[in-house]
C-alpha cells in the first residue's frame, strides 16, 4: 500500500494544499530577507516552494526529502527553469536532519509546506529553531480546525490521522515554544483545489488491480469524501514564526513594575507628556486591557523597555492602539524595543484580538507588518502623514472595519 500511494501521488503537481500565491503571501509575511536567503525546505516533495523561492527570492535552496522520486522530479524542474544551480536537493528524514545537510544557524528560512504533520507542529517549531540564523524564520502550514464546533464526521476522520487544532491553538504552541508570530495565513479553498483536482483525477485512473492500489484509492476517496461534506470545518494555515531574541526575556507589567515603567518612558522621551498618557490610561477601565502592558527586562532583571496596547475603537469596532512603545536609553538600538513589541503583539493575537493600530516612525513599524491604515480604509481624527498612521491585521479571517479611529479620552485627540 505504501508503494501504492506513492504510484497515485507520482507527478502531481502538489502533495498538499498550497499555491504559489499563498507561498508569495507566506514570503511576505516573513519581511525583508538578505540578497540571496539560504533557504531549508524541510519536506519538500516535488518542490513548487522550493522553485519559486529560489526563482522570485533568488534563494539558494536545501530541498530535503526522503521520498527520492520527489527530489528527482525536482532537480529535472530545477534544470529546465535554469535553476539547478540554487537548489541542492537532500535525501534525508527532516525528523533527524543535521551535519553537512543542514548545519545548525546556518539557514534564512526554514521551510515547511504541508510536512510538519510527519513530525507534529510542536515538535516542528521547537526543533527546527536550532537551523535558522539570527533574525531567521520559521514558515510552517499546518491542517487545523476552522470552526468551534467541529461535527462528529470530521472527528471521526481527522482522529485517526492527527491531532487538529484550532488555529489559535497552533499560534499558542509557537509562542509557548519560543517564536513571535509575524504572521498567520488561513490558506483559500483555492489551495484544496490545487491539490485535490489533479488527485481526485489520478483516482478515478487508477488501476485498482495493482498491488496494494484498492487499500491507497479507498483512504484517498475517503478523505476526497470527508473534503466535500466537512470542508468548511478544518483548512490549512500557514504560520510565519521568529524565535524570541534571547537578550531579552519579555513579560506582561507585574504591579510591582508600575515605578520603573514610568521612569523608562519618562527617560526615553524629551517631555514627562508619555510618562503621564500610561498614568492615565492605567486609570481608565474602557482602555486599560490587562496583560496587554509588557516589558523587556536587561540581564540584571530592570526593566529596559515597554510596550503598552489599549482599547480603541474604529467607528464602533473594538481595536487596540499600540502606544507608547519606549526603551531605556542605555538600552537603545540594541533590539529591547523590537522584542518588547513583539511581545505584546503575540499577547494580543492570543486574547483573540483582529486589529492593532499605531501612529509612529513608518521606517519603523513596517518591520512588524504594520501598513498605512487608510489602505483598509481607516483614518485618524487629524491630521497626520498617511504612511504614519498604520494598521496590523492580526486576524485574516475577521472582517477589518472601516472609519474613523476613536483613541481613549487620555490621548487628548
Amino acid at each position: 500500500m505504501h508503494d501504492a500511494f506513492f504510484a497515485l501521488h507520482d507527478r502531481l503537481p502538489r502533495q498538499s494544499p498550497g499555491s504559489d500565491a499563498t507561498t508569495r503571501r507566506l514570503l511576505a509575511l516573513a519581511g525583508p530577507l538578505p540578497p540571496h536567503p539560504r533557504v531549508l525546505d524541510l519536506g519538500c516533495g516535488p518542490g513548487r516552494a522550493a522553485l519559486l523561492l529560489a526563482a522570485e527570492a533568488g534563494a539558494r535552496v536545501t530541498a530535503v526529502d526522503l521520498h527520492q522520486p520527489f527530489l528527482d522530479e525536482l532537480a529535472e524542474a530545477a534544470r529546465a527553469r535554469g535553476l539547478d544551480d540554487r537548489i541542492r536537493t537532500v535525501r534525508a528524514d527532516m525528523a533527524g536532519l543535521g551535519g553537512p545537510d543542514a548545519a545548525d544557524g546556518s539557514f534564512d528560512l526554514v521551510w515547511a509546506e504541508g510536512s510538519a504533520y510527519i513530525v507534529g507542529f510542536d515538535t516542528a517549531v521547537r526543533d527546527w529553531q536550532r537551523f535558522l540564523a539570527p533574525g531567521g524564520c520559521l514558515v510552517i502550514t499546518e491542517c487545523a480546525w476552522t470552526t468551534d464546533s467541529p461535527s462528529a464526521g470530521a472527528r471521526a476522520f481527522w482522529d485517526r490521522q492527527a491531532s487538529l487544532r484550532p488555529v489559535a491553538g497552533n499560534t499558542a504552541a509557537a509562542v509557548a515554544a519560543g517564536c513571535h508570530v509575524l504572521g498567520v495565513l488561513v490558506q483559500p479553498d483555492d489551495d484544496w483545489d490545487e491539490y485535490y483536482v489533479p488527485l481526485a483525477e489520478r483516482v478515478a485512473g487508477a488501476d485498482a488491480s495493482a498491488p496494494g492500489m484498492a487499500g491507497a484509492l479507498e483512504a484517498t476517496r475517503e478523505e476526497l469524501a470527508v473534503r466535500a461534506r466537512h470542508g468548511t470545518e478544518y483548512g490549512y494555515a500557514g504560520y510565519v514564526l521568529r524565535p524570541h531574541d534571547p537578550r531579552w526575556r519579555t513579560r506582561p507589567e507585574a504591579p510591582g513594575d508600575r515605578d520603573a515603567v514610568r521612569a523608562v518612558v519618562a527617560a526615553a522621551f524629551p517631555t514627562p507628556a508619555e510618562a503621564g498618557l500610561v498614568d492615565a490610561l492605567r486609570d481608565d477601565p474602557g482602555a486599560w486591557l490587562p496583560g496587554l502592558s509588557y516589558v523587556a527586562e536587561a540581564e540584571d532583571g530592570s526593566v529596559a523597555a515597554h510596550a503598552l496596547l489599549t482599547r480603541c475603537t474604529v467607528g464602533d469596532a473594538p481595536a487596540l492602539a499600540l502606544a507608547p512603545v519606549s526603551t531605556a536609553p542605555d538600552h537603545q538600538r540594541r533590539g529591547a524595543g523590537r522584542a518588547v513589541v513583539r511581545a505584546v503583539l503575540d499577547a494580543a493575537r492570543l486574547r483573540g484580538e483582529s486589529l492593532v493600530l499605531v501612529l509612529g516612525h513608518p521606517e519603523y513599524y513596517p518591520a512588524f507588518g504594520f501598513l498605512p491604515a487608510s489602505r483598509f480604509g481607516i483614518v485618524p481624527g487629524f491630521d497626520v502623514p498617511d504612511e504614519a498612521f498604520m494598521a496590523l491585521v492580526l486576524d485574516d479571517s475577521a472582517q477589518v472595519p472601516v472609519g474613523t479611529i476613536h483613541y481613549p479620552e487620555a490621548f487628548g485627540v
